[in-house]
């Protein structure tokens, strides 16, 4: 049975205070509990309850809007929204322009969504800064973007995968189906392929002539390589560690810091360690590029067929759309989740109606 909805759904905007000018202002969502044949939590086991799914997300103050529309859709579509278990990576300095700190985002993310279990990992930027490229985009060049590199050392060794998201995401499923993908024993990754896209454009022409790197690299993997998005994945955290697959994708930035092999910021080097051994995972749980390419943001429609999580990828952000009166079709499907508060607002007293799942086609959500 889908989510009960708590008695008490019409709610007061929460202002959250004393949080600095970066923050926003956000409403406080309506509260889900869990349906019927939900897991019984395990009475004193926390986050290593075996019934808890386990979403990880990066936080900071420049993509909250976005990460607390994706943390109420997620929660408005699960069967068992109080198993579900959030992991925020933030800057351990605030990241750029400050006002983001660990304490503040955690007391707006508490402020907005008073019942959420979650925990918040300081992520040290100096982790990785001497590792990072220019890109194609300034803003593929942050830090915390790097973050997820990191997820295996960052949460508890008892968790054994998570569900990795971007912050401009929206479910419109129940992502406890996500998280039941099965990974054979040689996947340590699963998320969805594009075979049909140009692999051979993620990488340089220095690559792709030189005799050591190029076809040579993915040689006697488990299938040809293909083309996938960083944004939604499946990681098994206790291969990851076995594998020391973090020091494998350092070893990639290190490379490409000598002779330039890629043009785009995190995507390349997972694509250069994982391409043709992740386990693919049907396309409906990453409706990407809806942001538009990398240099202009222009719109794009969903792509044919189910969808069970839009994804903005690309430099359009549906929030800076909106508040720019020139929004993009499906970004109104993205307004009913945003649980901003305009300055000098007051009507925004409640959470927005937040689309069910009627509001899409219907094959949108068949199984």
């Amino acid at each position: 049975m889908r989510a009960g909805l708590a008695l008490v759904v019409v709610v007061v905007a929460v202002v959250v205070g004393d949080v600095g000018a970066a923050l926003p202002r956000f409403a406080e969502a309506p509260e889900y509990r869990n349906g019927e044949g939900c897991p019984a939590a395990v009475a004193g086991a926390g986050v290593c309850d075996p019934g808890l799914v386990h979403i990880a997300m990066t936080l900071d103050a420049h993509y909250l809007r976005g990460s607390m529309a994706a943390i109420y859709s997620l929660l408005k579509h699960a069967s068992c929204p109080e198993s579900i278990f959030f992991h925020f990576l933030a800057a351990a300095d605030g990241g750029e322009g400050g006002g983001g700190g660990v304490g503040e985002l955690r007391t707006a993310v508490a402020a907005s969504f008073p019942s959420l279990r979650f925990e918040i990992y300081p992520f040290r930027a100096d982790a990785v800064t001497g590792l990072i490229s220019a890109s194609v985009r300034a803003a593929l060049e942050a830090p915390l973007n790097y973050a997820r590199n990191y997820l295996a050392d960052l949460l508890p060794k008892c968790v054994p995968r998570a569900i990795y998201l971007d912050s401009d995401v929206l479910a419109v499923d129940d992502v406890r189906r996500l998280w039941e993908t099965r990974l054979p024993a040689a996947a340590v990754v699963a998320a969805p392929e594009y075979c049909h896209a140009n692999f051979s454009r993620y990488f340089t022409e220095t690559f792709w002539s030189d005799p050591q790197l190029g076809d040579r690299v993915f040689a006697g993997r488990r299938r040809a390589p293909c083309y996938f998005n960083t944004g939604v994945m499946v990681i098994d955290l206790r291969r990851w560690r076995v594998g020391n697959y973090r020091r494998r994708i350092e070893v990639w930035m290190e490379l490409q810091k000598e002779k330039r092999i890629y043009e785009l910021g995190s995507l390349p080097p997972f694509l250069l360690v994982f391409a043709g051994e992740v386990e693919a995972v049907d396309h409906r749980w990453n409706q990407h590029g809806l942001g538009g390419d990398n240099v202009l943001g222009s719109c794009r429609p969903l792509h044919k067929g189910p969808v069970s999580l839009m994804h903005w990828s690309g430099k359009g952000k549906p929030w800076d759309r909106l508040d720019a009166g020139k929004p993009c079709p499906l970004d109104h499907t993205w307004k009913s989740y945003d649980l901003y508060i305009a300055e000098g607002d007051s009507s925004s007293a409640s959470a927005p109606f937040a689309l069910s799942s009627s509001a899409l086609p219907a094959a949108a959500f068949s199984w």
